[in-house]
């Protein structure tokens, strides 16, 4: 019974951890794309972008072995509202 407890624990942080590298992967890809562009809406959304990975890496910066599951429920909390933050922010193409 103690090794499926473990073994679920492990997958639930498996699970966090992949879904905030796949995160972090999309948000280093959104601020390449908004440092290539000039407009100064662009600028802030890069401080935007920015900001996001700079609040990552305060909640993992005791790395994945030693998260805390106050830790864990920030990173819960940062990706839950990733949709809402980032999306409704991009600087308009003006297409």
């Amino acid at each position: 019974m103690l090794h499926c407890v473990r073994s679920i624990m492990l997958d639930k942080k498996d699970e966090l951890h992949d879904r905030v590298d796949a995160r972090k992967h999309e948000l280093m890809a959104k601020l390449a794309e908004l440092k290539a562009d000039t407009r100064h809406d662009a600028a802030s959304a890069r401080d935007r972008v920015k900001k996001e990975l700079d609040e990552l890496e305060v909640h993992i910066k005791d790395g994945w072995d030693k998260l805390t599951d106050g830790a864990r429920a920030k990173l819960n909390s940062w990706l839950s509202r990733k949709d809402t933050d980032t999306k409704a922010k991009e600087p308009d193409s003006g297409r």
